[in-house]
């Protein structure tokens, strides 16, 4: 008999390598602990979108990437250097290889758009004024934001505005990784897609990595390449897992998690009878100590 053609042997493609891994994370303030056992890696290129409902620590968990918050335990590493043995000197200038697009623009009030586009170039490097004019006017465009916008202060403009030039001041550097704190909260279907269309756009920047801490549903399916999961601590069991998922955004449809399927189908369920429960729980027990204050407005 002739013999068989055999397919050759083509090694398995390489994974990208881990821009930045988080490892056995935890984050109490006080006696309140917000992150739990947190271990993830981000590979260079992926969109990476972090999901769950008010106070799960989502937004403390993106304000550990950058060093803005120290874990009480475990270890951020971007490319392989631990954030929380750095140096404020070293972390601030590692911060320039970040974006970060708050969830409210955080854009100055008293300097123009142009102003605050530049600001990152004018502070953290000597490139020329009329070459940061020029760099300021092609992320204007990039962003959809008209030129006579420039010249505004932020107040003059409307939400969806401001959104967008504060993404153009998160890119004026040219990050390697871009933060977005709940992008388009406050915003209309529109214009909330308009953002979730500048994500896509971003992406394909090279080797542009980008993690989104949201709870709308409709950004998650379509700016994701992998969804992240996180549960409150306080609704778990000791000792369980606070990631309860991580995959792509179609295995997130299909699970049949009963905590997940009432996070994306928008069920209230118990929960109202379970906050009031809360409620009278800490109304009994007296006011709380500050730190747990502290901790809500940072969750």
């Amino acid at each position: 008999m002739p013999a068989t053609a055999t397919a050759p042997n083509t090694p398995a493609e390489a994974p990208a390598p881990a821009l930045l891994e988080i490892a056995g994370l935890a984050v109490r303030f006080g006696r309140q602990e917000v992150l739990r056992d947190i271990s993830l890696a981000i590979p260079e290129g992926q969109t990476i979108v972090i999901l769950g409902e008010s106070g799960c620590g989502k937004t403390v968990l993106l304000k550990t990437m950058i060093g803005l918050i120290r874990p009480t335990t475990g270890d951020v590493r971007f490319e392989g250097q631990s954030l929380p043995r750095m140096s404020d000197r070293t972390l601030a200038h590692l911060r320039t290889r970040y974006g970060f697009v708050f969830q409210g623009a955080a854009l100055f009030d008293s300097y123009t758009i142009a102003d605050n586009i530049a600001f990152p170039l004018r502070e953290h490097t000597r490139i020329p004024a009329a070459e940061i004019t020029q760099i300021v006017t092609a992320l204007t465009d990039e962003v959809g934001l008209p030129r006579s916008a420039l010249r505004k202060k932020p107040m003059e403009l409307s939400g969806g505005m401001r959104k967008r030039a504060g993404l153009a001041r998160a890119l004026a550097l040219d990050p390697s990784l871009i933060l977005y704190d709940e992008p388009t909260t406050g915003l209309d279907p529109i214009m909330s897609d308009v953002i979730n269309e500048l994500i896509l756009r971003v992406r394909q920047r090279p080797q542009v990595t980008s993690v989104v801490v949201t709870h709308d549903m409709h950004t998650a399916r379509k700016v994701a390449d992998r969804i992240i999961m996180l549960y409150p601590v306080f609704r778990l069991r000791p000792e369980a897992p606070q990631i309860v998922f991580d995959g792509t955004p179609e295995d997130l449809d299909r699970s049949q998690d009963p905590r997940i399927r009432q996070f994306i189908e928008g069920r209230a369920g118990s929960r109202l009878t379970e906050l009031q429960e809360e409620q009278s729980n800490v109304t009994d027990a007296g006011d709380e100590p500050d730190d747990m204050d502290e901790a809500e407005e940072t969750v």
